[in-house]
């Protein structure tokens, strides 16, 4: 079939053909923040999340063109600066 579907919606595969598949989820997953049992927030779906940022990331667009289907592109966005940022206070405190 050409589309996923998420709770109500139809997704259209066009733009999702390049979505994470399982195989690859299964090894970012326990790696990402967001997680039970971890401090700060639990995501709502960090697999859709990556979906997204990997979406805006290959294809160059500005985060506001971000399909609906990957969330509200503002909060997709804010998400992803505190998740770089936390990237680069580990790195800072590794190399300390």
């Amino acid at each position: 079939e050409l589309s996923k579907k998420i709770g109500d919606r139809k997704m259209d595969a066009s733009y999702h053909r390049h979505d994470v598949n399982d195989k690859v989820w299964e090894l970012l997953e326990p790696h990402l923040p967001g997680q039970r049992g971890q401090w700060g927030g639990i995501a709502q779906d960090n697999r859709r999340f990556i979906n997204a940022v990997f979406w805006v990331l290959r294809t160059g667009v500005p985060w506001r063109d971000l399909p609906p289907d990957y969330g509200k592109w503002g909060s997709v966005h804010q998400r992803f600066i505190r998740f770089y940022f936390l990237i680069i206070f580990i790195d800072l405190y590794k190399s300390s």
